[in-house]
């Protein structure tokens, strides 16, 4: 009979002290169906503990700035954020015993912030409708926030070397690695730049510049020479807004790292996504959705032999209550079952007015309606609903000098009607039949301004 030696028994090498010793390592799989003689094979950076790859970054900047000593032992973190990052800075706040206080923009999708807020995260939203240095401005409030609080730290992802540097101590190495040095092209999406910057140095330096690297770019994103307008794929690219003063790009972000870039809108990035969780069970967010058709777009014309790695950053979890979601698709322009409002809607332009107009302006452009939108200024540019800060009622506003700004004088968001969506539900949410209703279609862009007593029903 065989005796066993029971020992003392011992977790080394099979238990992670804590969550942040979790993150990183994360697999490489092939994608179905791309270029014959080409491998695509995505990065799943989701199935780091929080979620995302900004769980690398969050990681990075808190352990430096405990080594600086700019981050104290029961301090506060702060930072502006899309929301993954934030989500990975709280886990870490947790396991190290921090406060956080998240800054988010309202577009925001649902399911981030309550992700922030189940792990103790104070969320603070703000509009995502101020231009860079305006009080409400994502970066700029948080840094007051910092500032105001004791023992406040701003994490500052954007300007944060810790962040880049993370992705040239791990995830750089990790893809080296897991393709045997067989990398030939990286493709990944800008947001801070952290991500691209720091794996494609380190890819560039171990293969002595034979790695290529490719930024996965929103098309109207001013990283890849677009003109800035907004888009609604999150986390990914750089929006200006009309009245910024200039145009600040994060310090993470090291343009001359970037060989290419391919571009891509949202419904070929929402559409994308959508189709490789069905086909290949990777269920990724609508940045992922940019990246993986990128890939595509750059393995058709690739030499015979290529491998592609590409960098999905967060998951499809995150996104449920929007681009998974069929009324928030229909709903704005990017799906829908039955045309009953594109049937109803006269045929007439997109009407409206910009913020800097006058009320003289927008009785002048009227044609017929009691109130018109109010959007951005972006001259030549289609108006995108995501720019559409107000309306103006043109009756409440009958005693105004022609002079008078429309913007002291606004009033709520229009209601919003994807061109596919049934004109009950679009009824629902106009406030009035007085109330101008937008409708979208091509993901988001504005081609008709009607009121709800023109939907019938």
């Amino acid at each position: 009979m065989v005796e066993l030696d029971v020992g003392q028994p011992t977790l080394a090498g099979v238990a992670h002290g804590s969550i942040t010793d979790a993150i990183g390592n994360t697999p490489l799989v092939r994608l179905n169906g791309a270029a014959r003689g080409v491998d695509v094979l995505l990065k799943l950076e989701y199935l780091n503990p929080g979620g995302s790859v900004k769980d690398r970054a969050a990681r990075a900047m808190v352990l430096a700035a405990e080594a600086d000593g700019s981050l104290q032992p029961g301090g506060t973190i702060v930072e502006g954020t899309s929301g993954n990052t934030g989500i990975g800075l709280a886990l870490i706040a947790a396991a190290r015993g921090y406060r956080v206080i998240a800054v988010l923009p309202d577009k925001t999708s649902a399911d981030k912030i309550d992700f922030l807020r189940a792990l103790g995260a104070d969320v603070v939203v703000t509009a995502s409708s101020r231009p860079v240095g305006h009080p409400e401005h994502v970066r700029t409030l948080a840094r007051r926030i910092a500032t105001d609080t004791p023992g406040g730290w701003l994490a500052d992802q954007y300007d944060n070397p810790a962040n880049p540097r993370a992705h040239f101590d791990t995830t750089g190495p990790e893809l080296w690695h897991q393709t045997g040095g067989a990398i030939t092209h990286l493709v990944a999406g800008v947001g801070t730049g952290g991500t691209i910057t720091g794996t494609g140095e380190y890819l560039k330096a171990i293969s002595e510049g034979r790695v290529r690297v490719v930024g996965a770019d929103p098309s109207s994103s001013r990283y890849s020479g677009g003109d800035g307008r907004a888009y609604y794929v999150e986390s990914v690219g750089h929006y200006v807004h009309p009245e910024s003063d200039g145009d600040v790009w994060p310090l993470s972000y090291h343009p001359e790292v970037v060989d290419e870039f391919v571009t891509v809108d949202d419904r070929e990035a929402l559409d994308t996504a959508r189709l490789v969780a069905a086909t290949d069970g990777i269920f990724m967010g609508g940045s992922g959705g940019v990246a993986v058709a990128a890939a595509r777009t750059l393995a058709q014309r690739v030499p015979h032999g290529s491998v592609i790695a590409v960098v999905i950053p967060d998951s499809g979890r995150n996104y449920l209550a929007k681009y998974y979601n069929r009324s928030w698709l229909a709903r704005w322009g990017f799906d829908g079952d039955a045309p009953a409002v594109a049937e109803l809607v006269p045929s007439h332009e997109y009407v409206g007015v910009p913020i800097d107009s006058t009320v003289g302006d927008a009785r002048r452009r009227a044609d017929g309606l009691p109130a018109l939108p109010v959007h951005v200024r972006r001259d030549g540019a289609t108006v995108v609903a995501a720019e559409i800060l107000g309306s103006i009622d043109l009756d409440a506003t009958r005693s105004l000098p022609s002079h008078a700004a429309v913007r002291d004088h606004l009033g709520l968001v229009p209601a919003l009607a994807g061109i596919g969506e049934s004109a009950a539900a679009v009824k629902d949410r106009a406030a009035s039949a007085r109330s101008p209703i937008v409708v979208l279609v091509r993901d988001g862009i504005a081609v008709a301004t009607t009121r709800a007593d023109t939907l019938g029903g």
